[in-house]
């Protein structure tokens, strides 16, 4: 499997926190519309209100419990986080798209799978909003620190931390970079072939930083599997990163690569931090 730099990240299941017990977030039932199934949600791209009853000739009862995920909603109307679904609902879901062989029985492992790995999404995310989010000339001059202290959060202030305010899965539509790490590991299988993602999500997130208005930015993630961890727990690799739909988006992806070798090249390590 491919790893690039911090773009890719490796998540093991067994290392899920217990938030994510359970992966798309899903709008809570407070939130729902008294719309029909037939209609999608345009937050989610899923039905409204998806049955928490039975399928029929299903033969085994599925939990119908939710759980809450760490991702807030983007809405000022929405309060509170997205709420994932339940196996129940993941079942009549993939029933719904005509998923029919669906194994019962994995369906709480599959739920939890799932929100494992939207949770791992986030916490990217989170990680480029926290570096990128108060200008490319912050984030440049700030980089040692921002590096010194990874996982920390960008502001105190609830107001300035990112917000989800809709996502789509696009499984059949690969990104161009998936395209191309395909392409060049045809040519060089040996060192950089891997398998293609088994999804794509573009996730639409609120970012506000002191003293400037929301902005709607545009990520796009790339879900990889690998070969299970000696333990025999699966293991996966998240490709998340800003859609290079504005020209901002390129600076930042080129800064994230570019500021460690650069400060390497200089013996930034050798030298104590400003």
């Amino acid at each position: 499997m491919h790893q690039s730099g911090p773009a890719s990240t490796r998540f093991v299941r067994g290392a899920a926190p217990s938030t994510g017990e359970g992966g798309c977030p899903y709008p809570s039932s407070g939130s729902a519309s008294s719309a029909p199934t037939s209609k999608l949600n345009p937050l989610n791209r899923m039905p409204f209100n998806i049955s928490q009853s039975r399928a029929e000739h299903q033969t085994v009862a599925l939990p119908t419990e939710r759980s809450v995920s760490t991702i807030p909603k983007g809405d000022a109307d929405r309060e509170g986080n997205w709420v994932y679904p339940s196996p129940q609902q993941m079942y009549n879901a993939l029933m719904r798209k005509g998923y029919a062989d669906t194994p019962l029985d994995a369906m709480e492992e599959m739920v939890a799978v799932h929100n494992f790995l939207n949770e791992g999404a986030w916490s990217e995310i989170v990680e480029w909003e926290r570096r990128y989010a108060a200008g490319l000339s912050h984030a440049w001059q700030n980089r040692r620190q921002i590096d010194a202290s990874p996982g920390a959060v960008r502001a105190a202030d609830d107001d300035c931390q990112p917000r989800l305010l809709k996502f789509e899965g696009r499984p059949k539509e690969m990104t161009p970079k998936a395209a191309i790490i395909q392409m060049i590991g045809k040519i060089y299988p040996r060192k950089f072939g891997c398998e293609p993602p088994f999804d794509r999500h573009d996730w639409y997130v609120q970012r506000q930083a002191p003293g400037t208005p929301p902005r709607e930015i545009r990520y796009v993630i790339d879900y990889y599997s690998a070969p299970p961890d000696p333990t025999g727990e699966p293991v996966f690799y998240l490709d998340v990163r800003p859609a290079i739909d504005r020209p901002a988006a390129a600076l930042e992806r080129m800064m994230r690569w570019a500021g460690p070798v650069w400060d390497k090249m200089c013996g930034a390590s050798a030298r104590p931090s400003s």
